[in-house]
């Protein structure tokens, strides 16, 4: 019944925390405006809270130069703005704003708009080149917290096995307790030393920037990951100390030992809700509480399972059906709840029945829904198997009936010496004795109660393994998409960025074109392909950011690319574009198109000290 009620109530919503990513609520000056006199400043209002970075604000003047600009600030102290003093002197024409930022659920948000002095330019302005984020950078910070989710779900869910369902013996579980504390250190020390790179969209080379470190650690993320560290280092302490103290009995867990390890789990999953999609948007201490118990569940439920399969195959005997029975319940429970937060969630984070196929969040979200379900059945097969151990008793004890001479019944003193009378027993006559399978002993009666085989437990077992190692191994994809969900943008925080900031796109001001050229020096290994955004693409200044992937369709490192752009209508070039690597990728920021055609645009790859190929593409830039 319960498998049903999930599949239903999932398909509200996801497991994943929800909430809102930053939308612009409203700018001053508004976009599109024209003003009769420069401004002092720009400032910018958000749908919640965020985070600034030095290179928050960007404003390129009608000639497409940037403007020279100091730091950025929250506009009186309000955290939900942010604020950039213009200089003196602005010139009359239209002025490009371009800006990022930091939500408070930590990840960027960034964006683009125009205002214009006295009146606008004659020729659209172009879109600066918006700071992306790092292929390499996303791949390894995205990386970094799959790892922590599945190494919290063991951490966690193996200790709650061991305190809760109270295995005899709990050796073979120290194993994935420690890995699970390993890796989870690990991953957090790695996601710090990323944040600043992921947060400014750069390469994992700049995390060794001491200034941009430093505002890491003032940030609500960075705090978040070093009170993370820190709790790890005190659950490391506890261990050490619960290992030198005697073992509990396995039926009589201290109350100590319990508060301590449910405290160190609270702590733990708060460091994920205190910086995600649970800490902005509408009712946050809420949406936090859910978030908290969510991960909890998730881990009991997921890393029990793991601590479960475990003990059915590493022990040396197998454990006790009660430690299944206990671990069946638990993980009921846990169902339930997440069934409960989950259903809260999904409607802070989807909003309608349509975005489940018209956005991204429910797309990925119906993925989840199709492996939950597969999850959801392997664990009525689990719980099938658990209570058809439980109904398995051992043999049962039967009292041997000693054959005794016709009359017999109730014979007193005429009884013979060696017929089973009173004071001529045969040994063990009348006692009871364990009656094996297949021993000849007559059929049972009618009354009697049938006897399992001997070997029925353990078929049982066996086949428990096997469904508990099929639920681990759905509930670790589970744990993949369940990650990509925290940093996919909410459906329903989309409708309210667009909401507030308005759907239409800036006037004048067109999207970035891409453009694949292929290439192929004739050795092996080297074919692959130019993958090149040019950004807006018209008459100006223009950025440009060129990846290049190898044969097999991965990124690869070249050792040099070159871009030039010829308008031969017009006798100019060949433009250098003057790309610089900036590890992994190849790009400028200042790539200057003084005329509109149809332009060449050339690309040269040296794979090797002695292979290069070019190869060139036809593009038009427009006024």
């Amino acid at each position: 019944m319960l498998l049903g009620a999930v599949l239903v109530l999932l398909l509200l919503g996801g497991a994943a925390p929800a909430s809102a990513h930053a939308g612009l609520r409203g700018a001053d000056p508004e976009d599109g405006s024209v003003l009769e006199s420069a401004p002092r400043y720009v400032t910018l209002t958000f749908t919640e809270s965020v985070g600034l970075l030095e290179d928050s604000f960007r404003v390129y003047s009608p000639e497409n130069r940037r403007v020279s600009l100091g730091e950025p600030q929250h506009a009186d102290g309000a955290s939900d703005t942010a604020r950039i003093d213009l200089p003196d002197g602005l010139a009359e024409g239209t002025y490009t704003v371009a800006w990022r930022v930091i939500s408070a659920d930590s990840h960027p948000a960034s964006g683009a708009f125009s205002f214009s002095i006295g009146k606008p330019s004659p020729t659209a302005p172009a879109v600066p080149a918006e700071q992306v984020e790092h292929p390499v950078t996303k791949s390894l910070y995205d990386t970094g917290r799959h790892l922590a989710y599945i190494a919290a779900a063991l951490l966690v869910g193996t200790a709650a096995f061991v305190a809760l369902c109270r295995p005899p013996d709990p050796a073979p579980l120290r194993t994935p307790l420690l890995t699970g504390w390993w890796t989870l250190l690990t991953a957090t020390v790695a996601l710090l030393v990323l944040r600043a790179p992921y947060e400014t969209g750069t390469a994992p080379a700049t995390a060794f920037d001491a200034s941009a470190f430093a505002r890491t650690l003032t940030g609500r993320p960075g705090i978040a990951l070093l009170t993370r560290l820190a709790l790890l280092l005190l659950t490391a302490a506890v261990l050490l100390w619960l290992s030198r103290r005697p073992a509990p009995e396995p039926d009589r867990m201290p109350r100590a030992h319990l508060a301590a390890g449910a405290a160190l789990s609270v702590g733990l999953a708060l460091t994920w809700a205190a910086a995600e999609h649970a800490s902005a948007g509408i009712q946050v201490p809420l949406a936090m509480t859910s978030s908290v118990l969510h991960l909890l569940a998730m881990a009991c439920w997921l890393g029990g399972l793991t601590a479960l399969l475990l003990t059915l195959r590493r022990t040396r005997t197998p454990p006790p059906v009660a430690t299944v029975a206990r671990f069946s319940r638990l993980a009921f429970a846990s169902v339930t709840v997440l069934v409960v937060t989950g259903v809260y969630q999904s409607w802070r984070g989807l909003g309608s029945w349509a975005a489940l196929t018209e956005t991204s969040y429910g797309r990925t979200l119906t993925v989840k829904l199709v492996v939950t379900a597969l999850l959801l059945a392997a664990a009525g097969l689990s719980r099938h198997w658990t209570a058809r151990l439980a109904a398995a008793k051992a043999p049962v004890a039967v009292e041997e009936r000693v054959p005794q001479l016709v009359g017999a019944a109730g014979a007193g003193p005429e009884t013979k010496p060696g017929t089973g009378g009173p004071g001529n027993e045969e040994p063990g006559a009348g006692k009871p004795r364990t009656e094996e399978p297949g021993s000849g002993e007559p059929e049972a009666g009618p009354g009697d109660r049938p006897r399992p085989s001997v070997d029925e437990p353990d078929r049982h077992r066996r086949a428990l393994r096997l469904s508990v190692l099929v639920e681990v191994a759905v509930g670790i994809v589970v744990l993949l998409v369940t990650s990509v969900l925290t940093g996919t943008l909410p459906a329903r925080a989309e409708a309210a960025a667009a909401e507030t900031a308005g759907t239409a796109p800036v006037a004048g001001l067109p999207g970035a074109s891409t453009v694949t050229i292929p290439y192929d020096v004739g050795t092996p290994g080297g074919k692959g392909r130019v993958q090149i955004t040019l950004d807006p693409g018209r008459v100006g200044e223009n950025g440009v950011q060129a990846v290049v992937f190898g044969a097999d369709g991965g990124l690869t490192i070249v050792p040099e690319l070159r871009l030039s752009f010829t308008l031969a209508a017009k006798d100019i070039g060949p433009v250098d574009a003057r790309l610089t690597d900036r590890g992994g990728y190849w790009a400028t920021s200042d790539l200057n198109l003084p005329l509109e055609g149809t332009w060449t645009m050339k690309a040269t790859v040296r794979v090797t000290e002695l292979d290069q190929v070019s190869a060139s593409r036809k593009v038009r830039i427009a006024r």
